[in-house]
This record gives structure tokens, sequence and C-alpha cells, in this order.
């Protein structure tokens, strides 16, 4: 029998609910509905993974579909069912999440087990698919875009340090691409002297061989993979879009993660890589005119259709003093906020170092915070058969 989580249900539904799945069942505790499956994790108990996250009529449908989506790019292998009257609307909208099944809020113990059945059944379908590659295989791996309409709002410092991060999850299978074709700066930001730079990893024989690629990266002690900057604006704007779609395919068939450190605004390089990205990070200060660009930049891109389910909103150098709230910002750019990132006085010591502060200041509260971000990734890796209700761990 499948491992079912509640969520959004009343004492009635949830006996039901026992009932149907003979008693393994995990609840929930009231509230707001995470929007993301890190900080659903968070909330289990026994840290066990569900086969079936059923969700009754008490949570917002919004926040279900945006958990479902995110689950069904992050997370393949939870089914999700809802209950909530089932409506040509609510069918359309619940299929385009991802959702597996909607049942009607009264539906008795078998109709729910009737459903879980069949959703534990396609979630365990799509586990036996999703299994890590062998030696011999190739990745199809996740490209993460960190995207900002202004500069000076951390970009590198989050992609940095996000990179990092993943490299501890996946040694060895992380790669970092500096997209700011004029002035990166990654290589200074990770303490590192590059011979081959981004123009060379786009050029000649590391274009056409994705062995050869690998010869262009330059590794960071820690087992993280790089693309460095170019050495000047010049050699920098040989780069173009096309260039970018070819460069980020061959690497997400060498790496579990691609991270692409980007420019500011949205330039032909920026988007080619959100066209490419399996998750998008969208960056903004805890300010209004980082604020509203931000909301500007995200309805340009929804007009594009260029927003990936796997978006992830983060909030760097916030500052309960500076006069704006978190509610404040997500009623302005319309979208939650999933990561809050303090101010701290260890980032430009760290960055000044060419030290990641997660290497650094482990303790800071602002890398706690980047571990949450982190978490977003590195929490739901491919999982071997057999193993997928192993302890959730986040990490590092």
């Amino acid at each position: 029998m499948s491992r079912v989580v509640v969520a959004g249900a009343d004492e009635d539904l949830i006996l039901r609910v026992k009932e149907a799945a003979d008693g393994d069942v995990a609840v929930l505790p009231p509230g707001r509905l995470p929007g993301d499956p890190a900080r659903l994790f968070e909330q289990l108990v026994d840290g066990e993974l569900p086969d079936v996250l059923l969700v009754g009529p008490h949570a917002p449908a919004p926040e279900v579909l945006t958990l479902a989506a995110r689950l069904d790019v992050q997370s393949p292998g939870i089914a999700v069912v809802l209950m909530a009257e089932p409506s040509a609307q609510m069918w359309q909208a619940a299929m385009r999440a991802g959702i597996r099944d909607l049942l009607d809020p009264a539906a008795g113990a078998d109709e729910i087990r009737a459903a879980v059945d069949r959703a534990g059944q396609a979630a365990a379908s799509r586990r036996r698919v999703l299994r890590p590659p062998a030696e011999t295989e190739r990745y199809a791996g996740r490209v993460i875009t960190v995207a900002s309409p202004k500069g000076g709002v951390g970009k590198t410092t989050v992609s940095t340090n996000l990179a990092i991060g993943l490299t501890a999850a996946a040694p060895q299978s992380t790669v970092l691409v500096d997209l700011d074709v004029q002035f990166g700066d990654v290589a200074s930001a990770l303490g590192l002297v590059p011979e081959y730079t981004l123009p060379d990893a786009v050029r000649g024989p590391a274009s056409e061989d994705t062995m050869v690629l690998k010869t262009f990266l330059t590794q960071h002690p820690s087992g993280l993979y790089a693309v460095c900057g170019a050495e000047s604006p010049a050699a920098g704007d040989t780069v173009n879009g096309e260039d970018v779609t070819r460069l980020l395919a061959s690497l997400a068939r060498e790496f579990r993660y691609v991270v692409v450190d980007t420019a500011p605004g949205l330039s032909e390089q920026t988007l080619a890589a959100l066209d490419r990205a399996s998750d998008v990070v969208m960056l903004t200060s805890m300010d209004v005119p980082g604020v509203r660009g931000l909301r500007k930049e995200l309805d340009v891109l929804r007009e594009l259709a260029m927003i990936p389910a796997g978006r992830h909103v983060v909030m760097n150098f916030a500052d309960p003093k500076g006069g704006l709230s978190v509610r404040d910002v997500e009623t302005t750019i319309g979208a939650g906020v999933d990561v809050v990132l303090p101010r701290s006085k260890n980032v430009p010591a760290s960055t000044n170092r060419g030290v990641p502060i997660l290497q650094s200041h482990r303790r800071d509260p602002m890398a706690k915070e980047m571990q949450r971000l982190v978490s977003r990734f590195a929490a739901t890796p491919l999982m071997k058969p057999g193993k997928y209700r192993a302890k959730h761990r986040a990490a590092g």
C-alpha cells in the first residue's frame, strides 16, 4: 500500500483517508500549505517521503496548484491527489499542474482507496524511470538560471554559493557558468585563475565534443567545475544566444546541476539561458527599485511563457529596518517569496577573499538561509529503486 501524506483536511476526511490507506497515513499540521517541496518535506515528522500527497478542500487551490507543479518537476516520484469540486475548469488547472487525480470532497473510503492506488502505481512507475545514471550513461541535468533585472543584488554571490552547496550534495557533478559576458566575476568570487574562459568553451573543438569541453572547464578545490567569464567585454560580446544554448545543452548531458550566473536584465544570452532552464532563481534586493524591477521582469517572462515550473523567488539583503516586509514584496510582484537571505557583514569579506560564505561562515544566518535555497534542489535527488523512502536530509 502506498504511503500517504494528507494536508488541508478536517478530521472526517482524515478518518476516511486512514480507512482507505489502511492507516499508513501522515497528517501535516494545519496552516498554510508550503509552496515548495523542501519546506513540505521539513514538516514530515519521520522524514520519509510519501508516495502520494492527498490535499483536502481546506487548502486554497492556488497554493495546491503551485506546490503540485513544483513537485512534478522537482519530485516526480510523488503523486498528488486533490479533493475539490471537480469542475471542468478545476480539472484543466489540475492537469496542467501535474495533479494525478481529482476527487469530490465527499468521496467515500472506497473511491479514495482507488485514487490512492492509481496515484501510487503512477508514482512507482516514475521512480523506476528516474534511476541514477550508470557510469556510462549521460545526465539530463537541471539547468538553474539565476536572474535579476538589476545589478548589485547579489546574483554572483547567490550563484557561487548555490553551486558550492550543490557540489557538496553531488561531488564532481555540478558546473557553474558565468554568463555575464562583459563583466562576469565568478572567477574572482571563487578565487580562481582560469586558463580558459567562456569564449573558449563555445568555440572550436570544445563546442563539438563534450569530452573536450570538460578540459576547458576550471575546477575549484571543492570539486565544482566552472566556465569562467571572458577576459574582456569585447571577447565576451562574441558569445551569442545560439552559443549559450549549445553550451548549456552539452553541460546538462555531463552534469547533474548546471548553475548559470547571468547579467542584469534580459540580454540575448540571458534569454537563451532562461529558455534552456529547468529552474529559474528570480533574485531581488529588499528595496523599492529592485522589487518593481522584478515585477516588470516577471511580467515580461510570463508574456513570453519563459517561466518554468521550477521558479524560486529569492529576496536578498533582507533587513527589518528597511521599511519593506516580505508581504509587501509578495504583493508587489504577485508571487510568493521562497527564500529570504538576511543582510550579513560577512558576505563582503567572503567575496573579497574569494571564499563563498557556505565555506567560510557556515553558521552565519545568511549561510543558513542560503542552505535552504540549496535544499530546494539537493533535497530531492534522483533516488535508487527501493530507497525512495530514505530519510530526507538537506544538503550539506
